[in-house]
């Protein structure tokens, strides 16, 4: 089946009652029946409420954590803010990218280029980084990210994205979520402590809970959860492995009984996979967090599929360098693809 992916329905869209801007990501199932498959909120004070989730956010300058909120280059140790606990940096510090205005400097028929401005010294990074976003879309159901920066003194630079899906729709919750099939062309993760700071080891996902390779259910991998620590996917998974170039797909995900997929592509190494495993556990108790449509967004009811570079890769020199020196281009893509799968529709109509 044929979608026309087109800017009226798909991107940002005006609430009729607030007349606010909101996140929106708007799909046909098999059947034309349009939903919303991107959280968001109605509000811009709902997103700063609920930063911590980091819903929808752009993560930088560097993604993920730092471990102790440090790192050196030579004999210099840069200490950067300790976000989390004081005990590391999550997604660039108490005033990541996400929290930051963004500049729109490029609009056009293609797509629309926004720019930040990081001084030197924000949040312990050294450098003056120049960072611009470019969003694109276009008529083969593919929306594309492309971040780019520029440094005037080497740092460290690891941007991506915290959008949250649910494929059968953002109001969906955890059942929805658990009908998904997942693949990750993954032969290996990222291996992390109890407080999920990279240990330098990657590991096989042999005959264990990652291994994604042929497409598994959501629903059935989370129970196996049930007795570790973390509760669900929060994992950097290995992609792009022997690949030099290029922006190659890395994930698929579907939800069979709408038949609406998504393929992740990108030119990054990794792909850190989160199942809302820490958005709110109403049935214990949680306070609700309230989305568009007034919907209560809940643990295990969406995911997340973020393309970077490893995690802590500057204290890790094993890992792909995540440095960046005067006179080079951070390049980093991603493209996400929209489909619908009909043949089961088809089998069952043959009957």
């Amino acid at each position: 089946m044929s979608v026309t992916v087109e800017e009226e329905i798909f991107g940002l869209a005006k609430n009729p009652f607030t007349k606010v801007p909101e996140m929106s990501v708007r799909m046909p199932d098999a059947y034309q029946k349009i939903e919303d498959v991107c959280l968001g909120f109605d509000d811009i004070a709902s997103y700063m409420s609920t930063r911590s989730a980091y819903i929808g956010g752009t993560l930088g300058r560097v993604a993920n954590r730092v471990a102790n909120g440090e790192y050196a280059v030579g004999e210099t140790v840069y200490k950067l803010t300790k976000n989390f606990k004081d005990t590391y940096q999550l997604h660039g510090g108490f005033v990541g990218f996400d929290s930051v205005i963004w500049e729109v400097v490029h609009k056009s028929d293609l797509g629309i280029t926004f720019r930040h401005v990081s001084p030197d010294g924000d949040e312990g990074y050294p450098g003056r980084l120049i960072t611009t976003i470019t969003y694109w879309l276009d008529n083969h159901n593919r929306f594309g990210v492309r971040y780019e920066a520029y440094t005037d003194r080497t740092t460290v630079v690891n941007l991506s994205n915290h959008a949250y899906f649910n494929l059968a729709g953002h109001a969906a919750g955890p059942k929805g979520l658990a009908e998904h099939t997942v693949e990750i062309m993954s032969k290996k993760i990222v291996e992390t402590d109890d407080a999920q700071i990279p240990t330098g080891k990657l590991i096989s996902v042999d005959d264990t809970v990652f291994d994604m390779r042929i497409p598994v259910l959501l629903g059935d991998r989370l129970k196996q959860f049930d007795n570790r620590l973390i509760k669900g996917y929060d994992n950097c998974f290995v992609v792009n492995e022997g690949k030099d170039s290029g922006v190659n797909l890395v994930a698929k995900l579907l939800h069979k009984p709408s038949g609406r997929a998504m393929e992740v592509y990108t030119n990054q190494p990794g792909l850190q996979f989160y199942t809302a495993n820490n958005l709110p556990d109403e049935a214990n108790g949680d306070p609700p967090m309230i989305g568009k449509e007034c919907t209560h967004y809940r643990k295990h009811g969406s995911f997340c599929v973020e393309t970077e570079k490893f995690p802590d890769s500057m204290n890790h020199p094993e890992f792909p360098s995540i440095f960046l020196h005067p006179g080079e281009k951070y390049l980093h893509e991603v493209i996400y693809k929209f489909n619908i799968e009909e043949s089961w529709k088809c089998c069952c109509n043959n009957k």
